[in-house]
């Protein structure tokens, strides 16, 4: 099994969407480890909770095949493993690079970063904001974030705030609309984990003792800084990049050129788009003096354990809660008021330093259209923009 999933975690290029095809592929149809309707069910589990989806669905899958946790762990580590050394090794050698030629490449980096979270927006608000209250819902977080940022500047509880209404509002308007929201297509039954009742509870108490008392005891650490992180992102791996920036470029804890340089990269490599903590914990531990490996595990457990401890905690409820109309509807709303909050991302800090001439805007859009009009693989993209940008550093 394990085997299994170092192999998914090497090949599976193009983001969690692509890999939960992955999966379904090799596991479902031809492994057989669950059926499709057990499948879809427990996608729409974890799209349902805060955390990777794809990286909840791969440990989940190692429940059913090992028997419980353990095996939930392995699968884990083989499908994040491969990616995770590759950002750390990169960030290892960024530290390093200087000149016109890594400055070209870390300039596409960051373009390329630009025509991924746009077409992330583009593609959540197809799915995410079908009507008009929604798309309303996605505005009023992008306008409340606008104000918020012109009033007092960037605070890193902003956007927990801003997702937090829009379920509150969701919860009221748009119950009409969260029937098809969570996995009615597979079926009320299907889905069965080995996790018992004992276990579950636990997992849900350390989940919110660990978001309650981190603040407290450990404020501004890679532990708090990350957890927090997955504990609140809604709406699949792109939205931790608004969440992650305001606790780390805005309060001084890393560069943007350095932040916006890893999130590039982090579309060059395969597996999930999380272990972009491993970037992120390796730099910020060398801006400190410490060690940039020790940082890396840090951040990268801490930026997963929230998503797993939920996934395991919430597993025998789930047919209950599923069945809640207003659990459905309030994260309807988070997850249009997700749109909205990336949205803003797109423009601050991604558009506004990453596009600075006539050309760039040429060639952000260009990368755009090559994601979405011609289905580019967004490692090829990574590939072609890191020669383009070398070719401009030399000349």
């Amino acid at each position: 099994m394990l085997l299994t999933f170092l192999t998914l975690g090497l090949t599976s290029f193009g983001g969690p969407i692509a890999h939960l095809g992955y999966f379904h592929a090799e596991l479902v149809r031809r492994r057989g480890w669950l059926s499709d309707t057990a499948y879809a069910e427990l996608v729409a589990l974890c799209q349902f909770l805060p955390g990777p989806a794809s990286s909840q669905v791969g440990f989940a899958l190692g429940m059913v095949r090992g028997g419980g946790v353990m095996g939930g762990v392995l699968a884990w580590v083989g499908f994040t493993l491969p990616s995770a050394l590759a950002l750390l090794a990169l960030a290892l050698v960024a530290a390093s690079l200087e000149g016109p030629l890594a400055s070209g490449v870390i300039h596409a980096l960051k373009l390329v970063a630009v025509a991924v979270v746009a077409q992330a927006i583009w593609g959540m608000a197809r799915t995410l904001c079908p009507d008009r209250r929604r798309a309303g819902l996605a505005l009023l977080a992008m306008l409340g974030l606008a104000l918020v940022q012109v009033a007092w500047a960037q605070v890193a509880w902003t956007q927990v705030g801003v997702i937090a209404l829009g379920a509150l509002l969701g919860s009221l308007l748009c119950r009409d609309d969260s029937a098809a929201l969570v996995g009615q297509q597979a079926g009320a039954a299907g889905l069965s984990l080995p996790v018992s009742t004992r276990l579950a509870r636990a997992c849900l108490i350390a989940f919110f003792a660990l978001l309650i008392a981190l603040p407290l005891l450990a404020s501004g650490s890679l532990v708090e800084i990350f957890y927090r992180a997955g504990a609140l992102v809604f709406g699949g791996g792109h939205v931790v990049l608004p969440l992650l920036e305001a606790s780390t470029v805005e309060t001084g804890r890393i560069a943007a050129d350095t932040f916006l340089t890893g999130y590039g990269a982090a579309q060059a490599v395969p597996g999930p788009l999380f272990t972009f903590a491993a970037w992120l914990g390796a730099g910020m531990a060398q801006v400190g003096g410490d060690s940039a490996v020790l940082g890396a595990i840090i951040a990268l457990l801490s930026l997963f354990l929230p998503g797993i401890l939920l996934l395991i905690g919430v597993s025998p409820l789930w047919g209950r809660l599923r069945a809640r109309p207003a659990a459905r509807a309030a994260l309807a709303g988070a997850n249009a008021a997700v749109v909205g909050v990336l949205g803003m991302a797109l423009y601050d800090p991604l558009w506004t330093t990453s596009v600075l001439s006539h050309l760039d805007v040429v060639i952000a859009l260009a990368a755009f259209i090559a994601l979405t009009r011609f289905a580019l693989a967004p490692w090829k993209l990574v590939l072609a923009m890191v020669i383009l940008g070398a070719v401009r550093g030399v000349m």
